[in-house]
């Protein structure tokens, strides 16, 4: 059983959840605040986190951007009834690694938390695989199929953050803020040229362009 936090003040919608969850291969923790959620982030392991936005005590973006201060990694996907495209941005660019907007159907977040907890597991391995892409993090290589492809330091970043998400889109500003951190005097194209780079380096139909949104590494399912 993998153990999942659920964050969701709503009565009636979070023992619904929880009795779906509990149905399946999933062990929830159902909690209501925000500060019952980052006490049990502190001291608990878990596969995955379900976030609701809107809490009594606060929001479920704070938690989300706590952990992520924290340095950890946990798959996280927010619910919240807002879904207008600016709300789920800021939802991914705060940390999220996906957003199901409410009504819902239950069927389609189950799947989407199997695939988070996948995708997830594959990146604990030793050599992540995207495709056929290959990632060492542990000696930063990068490989396609089975040819070392050199990458810069940048272009490697960028790549990472890509492959972190595969096959969802990545908002712009959030690779800026990986890729760049705390450099002060960044070209306004520098994001399209280290892209531009990376596709060359890997094949251009394995980066998407999103317009006006960001980029997409193709997961090869």
């Amino acid at each position: 059983m993998m153990q999942i936090l659920l964050l969701e003040d709503d009565l009636q919608l979070g023992k619904a959840l929880q009795a779906a969850l509990s149905q399946c291969e999933f062990q929830p923790v159902w909690v209501r605040l925000a500060a019952d959620a980052t006490e049990l982030l502190q001291n608990k392991d878990f596969k995955a986190a379900l976030m609701d936005i809107g809490l009594q005590d606060g929001s479920g973006l704070d938690v989300l951007a706590w952990l992520r201060r924290s340095g950890h990694t946990l798959p996280v996907m927010m619910l919240t009834a807002r879904d207008s495209l600016s709300d789920r941005i800021h939802g991914l660019d705060s940390g999220a690694d996906d957003y199901l907007a409410k009504p819902f159907a239950i069927p389609e977040l189950i799947s989407r938390l199997r695939a988070l907890c996948r995708r997830s597991a594959g990146f604990a391995q030793q050599v992540w695989q995207v495709g056929d892409i290959s990632i060492d993090p542990s000696r930063q290589r990068v490989g396609v199929n089975d040819v070392v492809v050199d990458l810069s330091a940048r272009e490697y970043k960028l790549l990472l953050e890509l492959a972190r998400h595969a096959g969802r889109f990545v908002t712009r500003s959030n690779l800026e803020a990986v890729v760049f951190g705390d450099e002060t005097t960044i070209e306004s194209n520098a994001l399209e040229v280290d892209v531009h780079h990376l596709r060359k380096r890997l094949g251009a139909q394995r980066i998407r362009t999103i317009r006006g949104v960001g980029y997409l590494l193709e997961d090869g399912t």
